[in-house]
């Protein structure tokens, strides 16, 4: 399968899609959702890491399995440390570009493509790199934190496949290198120490403004200047309603709250939309 190529170019299979008496009554919580997804014109969604753990990828920060619980972020994953040694800086990036590649879409991304499918999605706006809501068929896809996609050479602004990279680690020890200036690749992404995306961020904050409801999926709402995308909505007369499992500093101003796991939240919403 390419790449470019989404999972299920017919929509996600979810509960309550196609098989009448195997689905759970959605909730009534799931209904709110579905009822306020029908109603809303500009509805858009965020997402953080919490949407792809059922893809088998770590969130951060969870307890026994975040992806920072056993390493220092800032010693492995900021722009200096990239600076300072590269070699040591893909010792632990390419162990993680090797486990995301053949990570998969699940049901949570696909039932967002299938949202956007519809009508009743604007975009979504993700913070994570892993490429999955593109995977799974999402079209209008903000990533404010990039994409592991691409590795670049800043010298001569060169851009690599992730298969290519993950293939130039396996052949040789350290950092990957650039063909035509043999300087380090930089993965395409926001690391520790830099700025998000002037392009991306713009065009969040747009779709946040415009937003006459946001659905929060899987994220804390703690990172700055993503967790400030929920207040922009709301600045603007429009409502959030969250999806997540962890408490969120949105939490009172959320007119809905789904707290189970995400894929299973996400495809109730969509079978009460077929209900």
């Amino acid at each position: 399968m390419s790449d470019e190529t989404p999972v299920s170019a017919a929509g996600p299979h979810v509960a309550g899609a196609g098989d009448p008496g195997l689905a759970a009554e959605p909730s009534r919580d799931a209904r709110r959702v579905a009822e306020l997804l029908r109603a809303a014109e500009r509805a858009v969604v965020l997402t953080g890491a919490g949407v792809s753990v059922p893809s088998g990828i770590p969130d951060f920060r969870s307890p026994g399995s975040g992806l920072w619980e056993n390493v220092d972020p800032i010693e492995v994953a900021h722009i200096d440390a990239w600076r300072r040694d590269p070699d040591r800086f893909w010792s632990f990036y390419g162990q993680r570009f090797a486990m995301l590649i053949d990570k998969r879409p699940n049901d949570a991304h696909l039932a967002l493509a299938e949202l956007e499918r519809r009508g009743l999605l604007r975009g979504v706006i993700t913070q994570n790199i892993d490429r999955l809501h593109r995977l799974a068929g999402t079209r209008r896809l903000v990533e404010v934190h990039g994409s592991i996609e691409w590795s670049v050479c800043l010298e001569c602004r060169g851009r690599f496949s992730l298969e290519r990279v993950v293939g130039l680690l396996a052949a040789g020890d350290g950092a990957p290198e650039c063909p035509a200036c043999l300087a380090p690749l930089k993965p395409d992404v926001v690391l520790f120490g830099e700025l998000l995306p002037e392009r991306a961020l713009a065009e969040a904050q747009e779709l946040a403004r415009e937003a006459d409801l946001m659905l929060c999926v899987g994220s804390s709402l703690e990172v700055y200047p993503v967790a400030g995308l929920p207040e922009l909505t709301l600045a603007g007369g429009g409502r959030i309603a969250i999806v997540t499992k962890s408490s969120t500093p949105y939490d009172g101003a959320a007119v809905a709250r789904l707290n189970g796991d995400v894929a299973d939240e996400l495809q109730a919403v969509v079978a009460a939309l077929d209900a």
